[in-house]
Parts: structure tokens; sequence; C-alpha cells
């Protein structure tokens, strides 16, 4: 294993938080709209999507309300994900004295330019630099358009404890970065932080986050890292999952070991040619004892692991390329036997209870259609990721 590897997110971690394990909406805005209502000085809200939908007004209403009490609030949507946030929800909130930032807005007519690829893909809340909330959820309800389908399986995390303060910190670099693009001109200073929390538990857990300068592999390589050092268990749960080579051969290379790798994966049809470009990889894992089952109850939105029973991550990354090579990402990992066995078990439970396992005899029996589509869908997405030089040795 490289140097890079093995050091991967070391130096990060930071112990005595105290973590929650939120699993979809049901248990995150509940938890998000109470901690906004307690805001006594500041809030902090990043999101790729912020929808005009019941789930989207209930926390826009908690962040009106902190504004006309006297809270600075700062909602900062992306540009594409969230483009009609700020005609809409975001004049409304502007008007009770909330400050919107849209990232990378779309402005004029869509030509394609490499930048636009490069989005706000974070999911991240910070309030009062004391709590703050870490995932893969947007700002939505998690029924897909009020149609009768079970809600969208993701997870996040609530935090507690000194690894706040660099949530915090990364949140108020990133409006700046944006407030100094949208006015042309240097924001001033941030005011002063407040007063770091103390140590609140006893987790030893780390935030990466995925940016186009210093931080462009750390989330892909603190996963690599992980299944190098994997002795007896891989699971992972991804929305999108299309890894590069590297990641393919680390993984390929646990089962080879004798480690149980286990994916969990998309099973219903949400972007065509990202579904089927994903199952183009899985002769090679199933012929390799790697164990893929498709999430069917819902839409699966999740983007989590667990490895070998301790080391954990909940985040906003995709295993693709748009996630490991464009988008600004954060993702927590964690070291701790509880929190991952919490995971852990709620993974089983989609697993055993609302998952169809994809097996390989029944897999190798796809007409000659099926193959060709899949294989013709996996190139097409190379190409695209070819087009725009953002590759590299994936």
């Amino acid at each position: 294993m490289s140097a890079a590897l093995r050091d991967a997110a070391e130096h990060h971690f930071l112990g005595g938080n105290r973590l929650s394990l939120l699993e979809s909406g049901a248990e995150y805005f509940p938890a998000v709209i109470a901690a906004i209502d307690a805001a006594l000085h500041e809030v902090h809200l990043e999101a790729y999507i912020f929808a005009d939908d019941s789930t989207g007004r209930r926390v826009a209403t908690a962040l009106g309300n902190a504004a006309l009490r006297g809270v600075a609030v700062r909602v900062l949507v992306d540009g594409f994900g969230a483009r009609e946030f700020a005609a809409g929800l975001g004049e409304s909130l502007a008007a009770q004295g909330v400050e919107v930032m849209t990232y990378r807005p779309e402005i004029g007519k869509l030509r394609f330019r490499r930048h636009r690829l490069r989005r706000l893909h974070r999911k991240l809340v910070v309030v009062d630099g004391r709590t703050a909330f870490v995932g893969g959820i947007n700002v939505l309800d998690d029924f897909d358009d009020g149609k009768e389908v079970s809600a969208r399986f993701d997870y996040a995390v609530s935090i507690e404890g000194p690894l706040v303060a660099r949530i915090h910190v990364t949140c108020r670099h990133v409006w700046r970065l944006v407030r100094w693009a949208s006015l042309g001109r240097r924001p001033p200073p941030p005011a002063p932080l407040p007063a770091a929390p103390g140590l609140r538990g006893t987790t030893l857990a780390a935030l990466l986050i995925r940016d186009n300068l210093r931080h462009r592999r750390d989330i892909e390589n603190a996963y690599l890292g992980a299944i190098h050092r994997a002795r007896n268990e891989i699971v992972i749960a991804n929305a999108y999952f299309l890894p590069g080579l590297r990641f393919r051969k680390a993984l390929l290379a646990a089962a080879k070991r004798g480690v149980s790798v286990t994916l969990l994966l998309q099973g219903r049809v949400e972007y065509v040619l990202q579904h089927f470009a994903t199952q183009s990889l899985y002769d090679r894992m199933l012929s390799a004892g790697v164990r893929v089952f498709e999430y069917e109850k819902g839409f699966l939105h999740a983007k989590v692991a667990v490895i070998d029973k301790h080391w954990a991550t909940v985040g906003s990354s995709n295993i693709d390329p748009f996630s490991f090579l464009l988008s600004r990402e954060a993702n927590l990992v964690v070291r701790d036997a509880a929190f991952a066995g919490e995971l852990r078990a709620s993974l089983d439970r989609a697993i055993s209870g609302a998952s169809r396992e994809i097996r390989s005899q029944d897999h190798r029996r796809r007409s000659w259609l099926a193959r060709l589509v899949a294989a013709a869908a996996y190139s097409l997405v190379r190409i695209l990721v070819g087009v725009t030089r953002y590759g590299g040795k994936q």
C-alpha cells in the first residue's frame, strides 16, 4: 500500500465526539429543524437540492424564523441541482433576512463548459458552531413527487464535539469563495469563530472533503486505504457506483485474499445511462466472489460503507467519476465499533428485507441485447469523462 493511502485521513481524526446516525429524512429533518429552532447565533446550510415541496418549506420556515429573531442564517445551494431555488424559496428567505447564494448558477444559454460539471454536492448544516450534520440527504420530500413509493434510503449524522469546528471552517470557507465570485471583490474577513465545543463523547471521527485544490482525492484515498487494510468484511452501499480502475482492483484484491465484499446498489432505474453502466461491472465482481444486491423498495441514495466492523463512512460522495473527480463533496469517516455496528445493522435490514441479490448464474443468462446495452452505457460514460479531461488514471 502506498504511503498516500496508508496516511489518508490519519491527521484529520479528532476524538471526543458524540455522533447520532440518522436514517433517511424521517429522522434527519426533525433533528435539523430542531437544531435551527434552537439556534442563537448562526446557521450555515449547504445543499445540492433545496426543493419547494413540503419538506423544503418546513426547513425554509425554520431558517426564516431564525433570521427574524436575529440569527445570522446563510444558505448555499447548487446552481444546477437547485436551479429554481433562487427565484422561489430563496427569494422568500432573502426577504426575511437570510443570506442566500448559489454555487455556479446556470446563467444564459446552456453551453457545454467543463466548469459546469463542478457541482456543490455537499449536504452540510452547522448551527452555532456547536452542532453539525453531515450526510447525503438533500432538502426535499423523501417520497418521489408524491407517488406511492417507499422513502429514499439515505443517511446523515449529527455531530457534537471538537470535529464541529472543522465542519464550520469548511462551510465558512466555501461561503466566502462563492461570495467573492458573486460580488467580484474580496469579502471582509469572517467574524471570529465561536469557542470550539469541548468533548461531548468518545468517538474518533474525521471530516474529509473533495475539492479541486488540496483535497482532490482525500475521500477516494480514504476508501482505498480502508479497503487495502480490510481483513474480514467490506460492506458498501452507494447510489451511483461506477468506480475507476484503482477502486475496482482494490475490491477484487480484497475478495481474492478472502475478505467478504458486499455491494448494495441502486435497483430502480433513475439515470438510465449510469444504471446500465454500473451493471456492466457485475460480471467481474460476481466472478471474484463479490456479493451484489440491488435495493428495490425505493430509491437508494446512500453513500456509506462499513469495513471490518469498526471503520465507517457516511457522506455525499458517490463512487463514480463525478464525485471523485469533479464535485465538492463531504464525507464523515468514523473509527468506532458501536457506530459502525449500528450502521452495519441498518444495512443488514436493507439487504435482507428490501433488496434482491444478483447471482452470477442469473446474470450470465442475460440476453445479448442486455449485455450490449450495459457495455455501450459504460463506454459512453467513460468517453464523457475523457472528454472533460478529468479521467486521469481511473
